[in-house]
């Protein structure tokens, strides 16, 4: 059952050019020995080019309409960047000369692009933004291109099309693919690695690792830990490896240590101190949260829906299947068996859920390799259903077609049901900064003095300084029940990012310095939830001292249905959900002139 149905023919050999068929025929024609040919029946697989303009024109729907579901995306990726750009932005305690656990190498890779955006095609922020979004889609794309590929090779026709399917649609991958974040690029290097080791190049899995740990996110090097065993144990190429290690050391960290000292005025190893910060020293990253070991199965179904289970029984049900049918365990044509090839998955799961500190963003780098094998586990089921209750004749796809085309819809519309469902329900930060551009554009507001835009328990849904208006309006922090460390502005200055700036910490502790009076705020966003603190009263009602200018339906998690506000239904998750306003308010103490005198 584990291969295809061939055909032999005995005759003339076929020509070279008459064997070479596209990847997207139903059949292939591989020569056998003493000049006979086998005929193997495959299944239709999408070329790289239809495969290309599916993925990408998902990850470009991603990087316009996907939401910020992370404040470390805004301020310690986000905010400094724009410093890099325009000179101003928010600094975290990570980019302190003193702590220094981020690296700004990290950051020219997507800072340069957009600079030469900028400055030769449009100056407008807001557009930069979105520039380096469609930079990272594409991206993105060309990796998972290339990991489609290296499936269909390795796995075959049948697995590489059912990938490719979950890929495109997967919620968890809308969100990722265009995440400034450095686990969504190790997530792209994931891809290209898994890819190169597909397709038994070597070099290219040891150096896009390399690439992984050194400039994207250090614990990412785990899932190069079964290449390495595959390529130094299996192979016994260990010449090779500690080769082309040194060259992956000698072009990655040597100038990005070179290009951090210089940025940080000191000798720094940023992914040391990020390693040393998280595992050598006494409180870690446990200081923002803990969660339960269940965090990561929960988050895994919203995001993977049905897929994600299946990935977790996928080792065990290929070797449930291959005891059933009575073959032997299935191997790679590279003969890399079916464990090793999975274990990086399930290596990094085991790490991340034994860690206390638990965040959604930690299993980026695997999301492609749950897609391949929740794959794996539809084309277990299928050669299950046939050998169960088919007649024994022909291949098992021609039986079984129909089985995993009602899966993939399933979970295609469950994940389109998913990621509808998390724009409708948060997309009022965004939108509401979109209207403060567009009031800035109608109202005369001052260009010489600053203009302050105040936040208080929505201080970490703000997408960022790219939609501010213009380079004098400020983001200014009031004070809300929130008390731990908040971000603050880098010095203005042409050595800003060597500064050590005063009143930084790295135990979460509230720095009072931070806040600014409610008086000196020229406009105030808020959610305006019907529970009050002293500290988070409900700005909206008082109208004497704010005016509401514009209003944004945001879900209310705590009085909705869980399911239907995990999953959008059309009517129902309407009726079951509710929705309070996110409100964009003006101080009454300052009005200005509108450019436009006649409109309201």
């Amino acid at each position: 059952m584990e291969a295809p149905t061939a055909v032999k023919c005995s005759g003339a050999r076929v020509p070279k050019e008459e064997t070479k068929r596209r990847q997207s025929s139903s059949s292939v024609t591989k020569e056998a020995s003493e000049g006979e040919v086998v005929h193997i029946i495959e299944a239709w697989t999408p070329g790289a080019y239809t495969a290309l303009k599916a993925i990408l024109s998902a990850r470009l729907c991603a990087a316009i309409w996907g939401i910020i579901t992370d404040c470390d995306e805004t301020y310690n990726y986000w905010e400094p960047t724009h410093f890099l750009l325009y000179g101003k932005g928010f600094q975290t305690w990570e980019y302190s000369p003193e702590y220094a656990l981020r690296s700004y190498t990290y950051l020219l890779v997507h800072a340069v692009p957009g600079w030469i955006y900028s400055s030769l095609l449009q100056s407008n922020r807001m557009l930069v933004f979105f520039f380096i979004r469609c930079m990272l889609a594409l991206g993105s794309s060309a990796a998972e291109l290339f990991f489609y590929k290296g499936i269909c090779k390795e796995f075959g026709s049948n697995i590489g099309r059912l990938s490719l399917s979950i890929i495109v649609f997967a919620s968890g991958m809308f969100i990722a693919a265009t995440a400034f974040l450095p686990s969504s690029f190790a997530m792209y290097m994931t891809l290209l690695s898994m890819g190169a080791w597909y397709h038994q190049r070597h070099e290219l899995a040891i150096f896009t690792t390399a690439i992984s740990a050194f400039l994207g996110w250090p614990f990412a090097a785990a899932i190069g830990i079964p290449i390495a065993y595959d390529i130094v144990f299996r192979k016994q190429q260990i010449r090779m490896f500690i080769k082309w290690c040194a060259i992956s050391c000698a072009t990655i960290l040597v100038p990005m240590i070179q290009i951090d000292s210089q940025y940080f005025g000191r000798l720094v190893i940023a992914p040391w101190n990020i390693v040393y910060y998280n595992v050598f020293t006494s409180h870690g990253p446990d200081l923002y949260g803990t969660a339960p070991w269940s965090f990561y199965f929960v988050n895994g179904f919203l995001n993977f829906n049905f897929v994600f289970p299946a990935a977790l029984i996928s080792l065990p049900l290929q070797v449930l299947c291959s005891h059933i049918l009575s073959v032997p365990p299935k191997r790679l044509s590279t003969g890399v068996p079916m464990w090793l090839a999975l274990s990086p998955m399930y290596l990094w799961l085991i790490i991340f859920i034994l860690q206390p500190h638990k965040e959604e963003r930690f299993l980026f780098p695997i999301y492609p390799l749950i897609c391949l094998a929740g794959a794996l586990t539809i084309d277990c089921c299928q050669k299950l259903f046939f050998y169960l209750f088919c007649e024994k004749k022909g291949h098992y796809l021609n039986h079984t077609n129909w089985l995993s085309m009602s899966v993939i819809i399933v979970i295609s519309l469950l994940s389109i049901s998913r990621t509808i469902g998390q724009y409708r329900a948060y997309h009022a930060p965004v939108e509401t900064f979109l209207e403060l551009n567009r009031l800035a554009l109608e109202e005369d507001y001052p260009t010489e003095r600053p203009i302050n835009v105040c936040v208080g328990r929505e201080w970490h849904r703000f997408p960022s300084s790219f939609f501010l208006p213009g380079l004098n309006w400020n983001l200014q922090f009031i004070r809300s029940e929130f008390r731990g460390q908040l971000p603050q502005p880098y010095l203005e200055e042409a050595n800003g990012t060597q500064v050590h700036p005063p009143y930084m910490n790295n135990l979460n502790q509230e720095e009072l310095t931070r806040y600014a009076p409610l008086s000196s705020c020229h406009f105030l966003i808020d959610l305006d939830r019907t529970d009050e603190t002293e500290r988070e009263p409900r700005y909206a009602k008082f109208s004497s001292n704010w005016t509401v200018i514009h209003r944004v339906p945001f879900m209310d998690t705590a009085r909705s249905d869980r399911l239907l506000r995990a999953f959008y239904v059309p009517f129902l998750t309407e009726q079951h959900c509710h929705y309070i306003d996110y409100s964009l308010m003006q101080s009454t103490r300052w009005k200005p002139k509108s450019r436009y005198p006649g409109r309201l």
